[in-house]
């Protein structure tokens, strides 16, 4: 695999990290270049200033040839305390115009009179560079191959010269606190690249780990299911990836509102066909079915029936009666009574829907806070009630309980029915206000769509959700009348 494919969360600190080495080394580079040159610069600036000195001092001796007084200003430099100097010279002698040495702060290793080719190749390499290169002002010598840099100064007053003062570094001193400063150099860069290379990669993955999740949420963009970034995701900055972050959320809220409205529309269109259809059916079985509950009627009237007769025709008006009042539940029509729901309508409830929660030892909590009077039709939200405490009788276990909560408030009632249980199934739960879908065995499906059906004319709504154990039924009527 590429290294740029790799995910964002190790390529954002990869490529961090190797900035940072790449900085750090560039840095470190141009400093000890730079350490060395000046260094190198001081050496030579430090000799400048020595040799002019001690030229003006040598200039009276060796004009009176006095040898013994110029070895001493030669050997001055080198008092005690001055070896710990990092710019001591190594060597300071002086040549006449033929290159012989007068004399030398180490008469030992650079004799008097000595030629100064005839030296080791160091100093034979100054002479020949002396030689290529007249001496008219201090000059300093860094000649390749060699183990010493060279500062000369010719020794002149009054424009006669009388030699030239060389002084020599010892080139190994110089690269010894060369070293030191790099060592210096090198630990310092560790500690600065040690702090920021965790640095780099606690940033680099704080700000990929929500670009990831951004990228997933993306994806799920594209095929029509937005997902909400985690909260532990978020990034709360205003800069242009904040506002990237902020764009995806609206987006992903307006998409998930739009994703919801379809579907409601869906539903309620789907509603509405299905109970078109279902009261289209209705109109035209209940005409045959009021025949055939008439005829049989009117055979009943005709005279005594023997036994078996009239048990059959008994079986069959049964029957034909179930009929009819299933046809009667697809018949939807909201008829505003004259009388508004009172606060007694709910203590009627409770005795009707007590005795089956007896049956069940079944826990009651009624929590009824409403005027005396409600501006609803009375008949139908009691109907409406009816069939949501039966349901939730029905559904709640065997010693569980059953709360009614009704509140009016700000032009709205509120009614909430509950019980505890087990949520339906999802097969169930999709399909929750259709006809003919139930979550018993034994339910027809009927009473959850009139409810839906009722509610709808009313102009209010009707919700249903399962959270701890409890499933809730809530509906919302406006205390105004809908327009039709």
């Amino acid at each position: 695999m590429r290294l740029f494919d790799l995910s964002l969360r190790h390529k954002i600190p990869l490529w961090g990290s190797a900035l940072i080495l790449t900085a750090a080394l560039a840095i470190g580079a141009v400093f000890l270049v730079r350490a060395y040159d000046d260094l190198r610069q001081d050496l030579f600036t430090s000799a400048a200033s020595l040799g002019q000195t001690l030229a003006q001092t040598l200039f009276p001796a060796l004009l009176h040839d006095d040898l013994w007084r110029a070895f001493e200003i030669v050997r001055a430099p080198f008092h005690e305390g001055a070896a710990h100097n990092p710019l001591q010279p190594d060597a300071i002698f002086v040549l006449d115009g033929e290159m012989h040495i007068l004399v030398a702060s180490d008469p030992q290793r650079l004799p008097t009179l000595a030629r100064l080719e005839e030296l080791p190749g160091t100093f034979a390499a100054l002479a020949n560079a002396l030689r290529s290169q007249p001496l008219n002002e201090t000059r300093s010598f860094d000649l390749p191959a060699t183990a010493h840099f060279f500062t000369a100064t010719p020794i002149e007053s009054g424009g006669r010269r009388l030699a030239a003062l060389i002084i020599a570094h010892d080139r190994q001193v110089v690269w010894t606190r060369f070293f030191e400063l790099a060592v210096r150099g090198a630990l310092i860069g560790l500690i600065a690249v040690a702090a920021l290379l965790p640095l780099n990669w606690y940033w680099g993955r704080r700000m990929a780990e929500p670009l990831i999740e951004l990228s997933k949420g993306m994806d799920a963009l594209v095929h029509g299911r937005p997902l909400p970034l985690p909260a532990a995701e978020r990034y709360d900055y205003r800069d242009e990836l904040g506002q990237l972050f902020s764009a995806y959320r609206e987006a992903a809220a307006a998409l998930n509102e739009k994703a919801l409205l379809e579907k409601e529309m869906l539903r309620a269109e789907r509603l509405a066909a299905v109970g078109r259809l279902a009261a289209g059916i209705a109109h035209e079985i209940n005409n045959p079915l009021g025949g055939m509950l008439m005829a049989i009627d009117t055979l009943k009237q005709r005279g005594a029936l023997d036994a078996a007769t009239a048990k059959t025709i008994a079986l069959i008006e049964r029957g034909l009666q179930q009929v009819a009042e299933t046809v009667g539940a697809l018949l939807v029509e909201t008829r505003v009574a004259s009388r508004p729901l009172a606060r007694h309508d709910f203590d009627d409830l409770h005795t009707l829907i007590e005795p089956q929660a007896v049956k069940k030892q079944l826990a009651l909590e009624w929590r009824i806070d409403a005027p005396d009077t409600i501006d609803l039709p009375a008949s139908v939200v009691r109907q409406i009630l009816i069939n949501l405490l039966l349901n939730a009788v029905q559904a709640a276990p065997t010693g569980g309980y059953l709360r009614l909560q009704a509140q009016a408030a700000e032009r709205v009632l509120s009614l909430v029915v509950a019980n505890s249980g087990a949520p339906l199934p999802e097969a169930v739960r999709s399909h929750l206000f259709e006809p003919f879908v139930s979550g018993r065995e034994d339910g027809h499906g009927l009473g959850l769509w009139v409810t839906y059906q009722t509610v709808t004319q009313l102009g209010g709504r009707i919700e249903a959700d399962w959270q701890d154990g409890e499933v809730r039924f809530t509906v919302t009527l406006p205390l105004e009348k809908p327009e039709s």
